[in-house]
């Protein structure tokens, strides 16, 4: 980065920040808003919070699966409280506000979280790929190590990537106008604001959705595949049943998230599909966090019973 580069930045920064509009045309809803969404933060952090605790505290859970389930907890919560903290002030205090900086960290802390949530979907399902199609190797395979290496592989090739994106979107020239029609900073809406030529932005926007979006669902379709061919090759109709109610878990949370996070960006943006925009962008870093504990909870017999002894212990 050389000294030009620098000043364009540091001016950038020392300029106004942006408006989150989100329900400001609404202003009675201002007040149910915040209840609702305190709810719901409320319920993501106890939640996940749970589902991490028993993995840890609970022998029976220390496997793979349980491994990646806790590190998507945590991702989780971490993924919501980038957004909803902000969006609470917002309602509380009728101020949509955010500095330039606070915008930028918002965005690059959201991206982040969401690549690395597509890879760990994509690892969860291999795991669960070679636990049903190659169960004698499942050990041996899925050791330990190679979870790490998983996990710490995802953020060492996310995080860079990141990096640049958010800063080509935040070295943007932006117009007169800060307001964003959304409930949080998100590339799609503030490329809208830019006064230059964004194609680059979009380039590099859509080989990110490619890598970390496409690349890992594909994976994961693959995966899913195999796994129900196999299930359907097994002669007992017990072994199918236990198989299947392994994966439907994980499953259901991949339609949660990958539905709605690939409509949301992958779909043509408008004027007029500003508001369908940010409710699906709602969907995907807000209700998914809160039904994806629900969902492990109630389809994983383990989980269930771990869940029951730690609270009859406590």
């Amino acid at each position: 980065m050389n000294h030009t580069d620098l000043r364009d930045l540091e001016n950038h920064t020392t300029g106004p920040g942006f408006i989150l509009l989100g329900f400001s045309d609404h202003p009675s809803l201002q007040g149910l808003c915040f209840t609702v969404f305190l709810v719901i933060y409320l319920m993501v952090l106890i939640r996940n919070s749970l589902i991490a605790l028993i993995t840890v505290v609970e022998s029976s859970l220390h496997s793979p699966m349980y491994f990646f389930l806790r590190n998507l907890s945590f991702l989780e919560i971490c993924y919501t409280s980038v957004t909803l903290p902000k969006m609470l002030v917002a309602f509380l205090m009728k101020d949509g506000r955010i500095s330039f900086l606070g915008c930028a960290a918002q965005l690059y802390f959201l991206v982040l979280l969401g690549s690395i949530e597509c890879l760990l979907l994509a690892a969860m399902a291999y795991d669960r790929y070679v636990a049903i199609c190659d169960p004698l190797h499942y050990t041996l395979i899925m050791n330990g190590e190679l979870c790490v290496r998983l996990l710490v592989g995802s953020w060492l090739v996310v995080v860079p990537v990141q990096v640049g994106q958010t800063y080509q979107v935040f070295t943007l020239p932006f117009c007169a106008s800060h307001d964003l029609r959304h409930f949080f900073c998100d590339v799609p809406p503030l490329l809208e604001l830019a006064c230059a030529d964004t194609f680059w932005n979009h380039v590099m926007l859509y080989t990110i959705i490619l890598v970390f979006v496409i690349l890992p669902f594909s994976l994961i379709v693959i995966s899913y595949t195999k796994i129900i061919r196999a299930i359907l090759k097994m002669p007992s109709v017990l072994g199918r049943h236990k198989a299947f109610s392994t994966c439907s878990s994980h499953l259901g949370v991949v339609i949660l998230f990958y539905g709605s996070a690939t409509v949301a960006y992958l779909k043509r943006r408008s004027r007029d599909s500003a508001d369908t925009d940010k409710y699906l962008a709602l969907f995907y870093t807000v209700v998914t966090p809160v039904f994806n504990p629900l969902i492990y909870s109630l389809r994983n017999k383990e989980v269930r019973i771990a869940l029951q002894r730690f609270l009859w212990r406590k």
